[in-house]
């Protein structure tokens, strides 16, 4: 009888530079290499070394590092970075990512006060979508909190999955604050499942961005059933590190989410001995 051995998933797991704030860009592609990451994914944020394709270009070139993904400057905080149209924004980081050889850029849905914007939204990413080889990956989000009160910021549904949409992004630290389950939003999303997010969460109200086993999340689960499942995108590690007290320790904290991911990526599947 053949025993069973450990099947190493092709699923390429990525460092969020947004992991390394308040560190800067070009720290997060140092240490992804030192932890032997397969690449980064890009925040485009308030950091000039983000919005600068030749920059990140020499970074991933010195550090042999790829980027894999670029997130579009989505937040409150960028609202300024790369225009203030959102659609030029979501232009220049699918022009970033062809140049820089990422297959993937993560947008958020649009806030409910772009209100043209939230219309259009839909057919304006299958629209971008059928231009280019790169994917436009949505990303659910969650209601806003705070004590009693709801407020719905996105449009047309911090859900996505209430949508079309041809590729979506998860996110578990992003499921956790909504209080959805994440797995049935997976299996909603279907074979549209396009890259993940992956961090924990227990539930408040504040998006956590926990190290992946930390939490309430179904994290590991999540990623047996990616790799048996034929998954085609990237796992990102996309955590909170502020509080890291050194620089030490935020590195070892990614060094915990990276073992942590690639132990249950590699999940025995019972694959017969040549």
């Amino acid at each position: 009888m053949a025993e069973p051995v450990v099947r190493i998933p092709d699923t390429k797991v990525a460092l969020s530079t947004a992991s390394v704030y308040p560190e800067p860009t070009a720290t997060a592609f140092e240490i992804a290499a030192r932890l032997g990451y397969d690449g980064v994914e890009v925040m485009v944020w308030n950091d000039p070394v983000s919005q600068d394709i030749e920059a990140l270009r020499r970074l991933s070139d010195y550090h042999g590092v790829p980027v894999l993904a670029v997130h579009a400057p989505c937040l409150l905080i960028t609202q300024r970075v790369w225009s203030t149209d959102p659609w030029v924004k979501l232009q220049r980081a699918r022009a970033a990512a062809e140049k820089l050889g990422a297959t993937t850029v993560v947008v958020h849905p649009p806030f409910r006060w772009q209100r043209q914007y939230a219309r259009d939204f839909v057919q304006g990413v299958w629209r971008m979508a059928h231009e280019t080889d790169v994917r436009f990956a949505v990303e659910n989000m969650y209601p806003w909190r705070y004590r009693d009160r709801e407020m719905l910021a996105y449009a047309p549904d911090w859900d996505v999955t209430k949508d079309d949409y041809r590729h979506f992004t998860i996110d578990l630290s992003h499921a956790s604050t909504a209080r959805a389950d994440a797995l049935r939003m997976v299996d909603r999303m279907g074979d549209r499942l396009g890259h993940v997010h992956l961090a924990d969460g227990n539930g408040s109200a504040k998006d956590e961005h926990l190290v992946p086993g930390r939490g309430g999340q179904p994290c590991a689960e999540l990623l047996e059933r990616l790799a048996l499942s034929g998954f085609d995108g990237h796992v990102v590690i996309e955590v909170n590190t502020r509080r890291a007290m050194s620089g030490a320790e935020r590195e070892a904290d990614l060094a915990e989410a990276l073992a942590f991911t690639r132990l249950h990526l590699g999940s025995a599947a019972k694959v017969p001995r040549p």
